[in-house]
């Protein structure tokens, strides 16, 4: 039981509260102001609303110290993140006839200070306010007279973080600091992590860092490109080198002089390719396709792979001598599923950018969406988690993201089907149970088809995306269609 301790003169700094009240009709609505201005804290009149634009209009303009909204009124839970994002220093109170435990605990859960069940006193309104406006926190806030939002000032890099990167959790402060230290040295970097960890950016950042900044970078996905090209886009070709080969071309490794080259999914290049790297990373020299002459570069190498160096090693797919030549200095980005923290911090920078490029309102995400975003494991990682926020902001508007605007797969109870399930136990027939089942080849179908219509038909492109070999789509599309023939 709450006990109410009389305030007296310490409730004269907190007397000059403004109010707003959102309820279903004009008179409930009065009443409730009437409690406000009775408990000595609401000196100015209460502004009523009868529905939650009216409200977040008013709230956009000019800020309040207590907001009393009817969860029946504002349409649920749900909708209560959205008042926070607007007005972020103000007291939330929840209020419904439907007064139960689960009610006020789902109330506070989704941003509500406190709850109060209907019907309510003057006393008990009085005891939560005594309770929660001295705790309220006195940020500078706009003017109640302001017209126009100001914006908002560029966010400082937290300490320790590198730009462009974003987290501040342990495992990335521990990546800043090798990124720090590496940056200005020539040797080469082997970076290793997850599909989507960021391996290009965290290349880019150590160029950006280095002396050779001002000078190229250049970036080659080994496993985009067909064996029988990556050896003329690596060393460049002379005129006539092969058919087609009209004009003389610049590779990778001489556009990169004085640079650095960054080399994606190493572990994709061919041994015989591996073998001519080798060699110019012994002797700084190297030949275009079709060329005797000896040229001179001098290039950084980056590379990297989301597969564990020493097991393709270990399996023929990677040489032994080119991995140590290359593993001087090595990196490893954590998945996002171990960035504790970094989760809200990553969706929140991007719901910003996708936004404002998308003309769209968005300011942040309710609590129960973050819960959802926090819980998902993300096998994606930041990619999968960008992808996410600007479908959102495309598919959708409104103040605060909520957890029905998040895409199904981000939802638990859609993770796949269960063939533990009770369901399956009783009364379904072996037939029905296949029959529930999709096989694999036409998700994989449905996936690498998905692919090649957003890169238009382009299997280099689509492949890079999917994070497979060009042939391994040419050999999924020649089985489909043996499988249609049959």
């Amino acid at each position: 039981m709450e006990v109410f301790r009389d305030m007296g003169s310490n409730t004269s700094g907190l007397s000059d509260c403004s109010a707003c009240v959102l309820d279903r009709d004009l008179a409930s609505a009065s009443e409730v102001a009437s409690h406000l201005q009775t408990t000595g804290f609401i000196t100015e009149k209460p502004l009523l609303f009868q529905n939650k634009s009216d409200l977040l209009a008013q709230l956009t303009a000019a800020s309040a110290d207590v907001i009393v909204v009817d969860l029946e009124a504002l349409g649920g839970e749900d909708v209560l993140g959205e008042i926070p994002l607007v007005c972020p220093e103000a007291i939330l109170l929840a209020m419904s006839s439907q007064g139960s435990l689960s009610r006020a605990i789902s109330s506070m859960s989704a941003g509500a200070h406190d709850f109060l069940a209907r019907p309510f006193t003057e006393e008990t309104l009085k005891q939560k306010l005594a309770a929660l406006l001295p705790a309220r926190r006195r940020k500078p806030a706009p003017s109640r007279h302001a017209t126009k939002a100001q914006p908002k000032a560029k966010p400082a890099a937290k300490r320790g973080q590198v730009e462009p990167f974003l987290g501040s959790c342990p495992a990335m402060q521990g990546v800043y600091d090798q990124i720090s230290k590496m940056a200005g040295s020539a040797a080469p970097v082997f970076i290793t992590g997850e599909a989507g960890t960021g391996k290009e950016l965290c290349a880019q950042t150590l160029h950006d860092r280095s002396k050779r900044k001002p000078r190229p970078f250049t970036s080659i996905n080994c496993a985009a490109i067909p064996d029988d090209l990556l050896d003329s886009e690596l060393f460049g070709h002379g005129r006539g080198a092969f058919t087609g080969a009209e004009d003389v071309r610049k590779g990778a490794i001489e556009l990169a002089d004085n640079g650095t080259l960054f080399l994606d999914e190493i572990g994709e290049l061919d041994l015989k390719l591996q073998g001519k790297l080798l060699r110019f990373m012994q002797k700084g020299t190297f030949q275009r396709v079709g060329e005797t002459v000896q040229r001179e570069a001098d290039v950084r190498i980056v590379c990297a792979s989301n597969r564990n160096p020493l097991v393709e090693v270990q399996a023929g797919r990677l040489r032994e001598d080119l991995f140590y030549r290359l593993h001087v200095l090595p990196i490893h980005l954590p998945p996002l599923r171990d960035r504790n923290g970094d989760v809200i911090e990553l969706a929140e920078t991007f719901l910003q950018r996708f936004s404002t490029s998308e003309n769209k309102r968005f300011k942040g995400f309710s609590p129960a969406a973050e819960r959802v975003l926090r819980d998902y494991t993300w096998p994606g990682n930041v990619r999968e988690l960008e992808n996410t926020i600007r479908q959102i902001t495309i598919l959708h508007d409104g103040l605060a993201v909520t957890p029905d605007m998040l895409p199904s797969s981000l939802q638990p109870d859609t993770c796949g089907l269960s063939l533990g399930n009770d369901n399956y136990e009783q009364g379904y027939s072996l037939s029905e149970r296949f029959s529930s089942v999709e096989p694999l080849w036409t998700q994989e179908k449905r996936i690498i088809e998905n692919a090649l219509a957003v890169f238009e038909g382009n299997i280099a492109q689509a492949a890079a995306a999917l994070e497979i070999s060009p042939s391994t789509i040419y050999r999924k599309k020649q089985s489909w269609a043996e499988r249609q023939a049959c």
